[in-house]
């Protein structure tokens, strides 16, 4: 008999919707031979979204250094169409030079320094246009983490000091966010954004929340906001950040700023918490990722997370960033392909080289086709009986609210029919909380345009018949 051993209680409650039963279903489907489509998870290369030649160039030069010497001594012999571009042979050069000792060994914790700086200047760019109250990045407060979800666990983890700790989270949320605080042995408080209002929020709700929260003996340290929403995918509005931030100045709490997909907001205004903080003394932790956008290199694990005016530590002489440092410095680096990544996602080819014009062409193809197909998507709603879906189109995904299911059928029963019965693999709504009395699930538009085209008859036919059963 193998030895048992007690588990933390807190690992074991975890839950994590994404990767849960329904998607664990359907990889057995996959299998057993059936042909599923996986819409779980927002993972682009996986449904045949193409990298960026830019990126994988420069990952593939860099990777095998002395590919470069090859390219050189070829260059001539080649047309242009053939040939490594000189600007990628010469940006690796560069790039191996500031790197030293190349992708395979460790690097300082915080990341290099170089794309450390490249992301303060990245920042910079975005957030100081017409912007009185312009703040620059500081490089040594800028962290190169394995993608944003490492970030956001280190800090959820420092904040979580106490049992009755919490944090406070938008409903529905991506549940990195409920499993990290679950998993420290924090308490959740939900928010409800105003669904029926495209997911606004508003400082009453808020305000409402931490009420609550502070009546049940809840600590509130800190207030979560995804923007563009996940799983929602609604681009919250200039009021909404206005009152999220001077709701935790009020009360004294730090913000999570998730803005992994702040290039997915197809023709919506991008307002990044950072910009629309300015000169005011709140702790703020930015995250982005180079997994979204229109680069989708989830396996690749890049990303960064920013530090603004770092609380100070009840208690200690020790300062927030040092022990942040000491706690990244745990895990000594992180990847180095993916350090590499996230400088080129703040780094893009510069205007009039011989590779802009393909990367913005690329750019430009990926997110518009991603708009079409949630339009695509959006429309076959308007044909499934008491289908709703609300807000403007951001991030990779819809939320539809499921208004005519069957009484005792519940958003989980429907998305596990939907995948035996199509194929398609979606998440419950329940799987990222909801309002009380109300059903949803989760989309990914990923898929090629030919494959939405063949299964959302399908769905509409599998909706229809669902609800009337």
């Amino acid at each position: 008999m193998p030895i048992s051993f007690k588990i933390d209680e807190d690992v074991m409650a975890m839950e994590y919707a994404v990767r849960g039963p329904i998607p664990h279903k359907a990889l057995q489907m996959k299998r057993q031979g059936r042909d599923v489509i996986f819409c779980n998870i927002g993972n682009p290369h996986a449904l045949g979204q193409k990298p960026l030649t830019y990126y994988r160039q420069v990952l593939s030069l860099l990777e095998d250094p002395f590919r470069i010497v090859r390219e050189r001594s070829i260059m001539s012999k080649l047309d242009a169409a053939d040939r490594m571009p000189y600007q990628i042979l010469d940006l690796c050069d560069e790039l191996l030079g500031k790197m030293e000792t190349g992708l395979g060994a460790y690097t300082e914790s915080k990341g290099l320094l170089f794309i450390r700086e490249a992301v303060a200047a990245y920042i910079d760019r975005r957030d100081s246009v017409a912007n009185p109250d312009f703040v620059p990045a500081d490089p040594d407060r800028v962290f190169v983490t394995n993608g944003a979800s490492e970030g956001a666990k280190y800090v959820i983890e420092m904040l979580l000091a106490d049992r009755q700790d919490g944090i406070m989270i938008p409903i529905p949320q991506y549940p990195l966010y409920s499993a990290a605080i679950r998993k420290h042995g924090g308490v959740q408080v939900n928010y409800y954004p105003d669904e029926d209002a495209g997911w606004t929020l508003s400082r009453e709700m808020l305000e409402s929340a931490y009420g609550s929260a502070q009546a049940d003996g809840v600590c509130v340290k800190c207030i979560v906001a995804i923007n563009p929403g996940n799983p929602t995918g609604a681009v919250l509005d200039r009021q909404s950040i206005v009152d999220v931030i001077g709701f935790a100045e009020a009360h004294g709490l730090a913000i999570i700023a998730d803005e992994v997909y702040q290039e997915n907001t197809y023709g919506a205004e991008f307002l990044s918490f950072a910009r629309m903080l300015g000169k005011r003394d709140v702790p703020l932790f930015s995250l982005h990722s180079v997994s979204k956008g229109f680069h989708g290199e989830c396996g690749h694990r890049g990303g960064y997370l920013e530090v603004r005016n770092a609380p100070r530590i009840e208690g200690c002489d020790s300062s927030f960033i040092d022990v942040l440092l000491k706690q990244v410095s745990v895990s000594l680096c992180s990847n180095t392909a993916g350090q590499v990544l996230t400088y080129l996602l703040v780094s893009p080819p510069e205007e009039e080289s011989e590779i802009y014009d393909q990367f913005i062409l690329e750019k430009t193809t990926i997110l518009d086709d991603l708009h079409a197909k949630a339009a695509m998507i959006k429309e076959a709603f308007k044909k499934m009986d008491g289908v709703e879906c609300f807000g403007e189109i951001g991030a990779m995904y819809l939320f539809p609210r499921l208004n005519k299911l069957p009484e005792g059928s519940t958003d989980f029963d429907y998305c596990m029919a939907l995948l035996e019965e199509t194929g398609l693999c979606t998440v419950n709504g329940s799987g990222f909380g909801q309002s009380e009395g109300t059903q949803h699930l989760r989309i990914a538009f990923l898929p090629p345009r030919e494959m939405l085209e063949d299964v959302l008859p399908r769905w509409i036919a599998f909706h229809n018949d669902y609800v009337c059963a």
